[in-house]
């Protein structure tokens, strides 16, 4: 069980790095560096934003179950 816990937390932690790298920049920050500053800003978010936003708080709330379920997992095995 923990072995199954540990894998799905490198997973969803990997996955979690890749969805908030994906998001649209919001100004002054490292994003213009890359060319987050060339496209202009057509107002409001689209479906894909939106869509997006909703994957990474799914995967950030499977995230923190596998901590805590780590965390519960271990210390009850010691």
């Amino acid at each position: 069980m923990i072995l199954l816990f540990s894998i799905l937390l490198a997973l969803s932690s990997v996955l979690m790095i890749v969805l908030v790298l994906m998001h649209k920049g919001r100004g002054g920050g490292l994003s213009d560096m890359f060319g987050g500053g060339v496209s202009s800003s057509l107002g409001g978010s689209s479906v894909a934003e939106r869509n997006l936003d909703r994957l990474t708080v799914g995967v950030a709330l499977v995230w923190v179950v596998c901590v805590f379920a780590l965390g519960l997992l271990l210390k009850v095995s010691a």
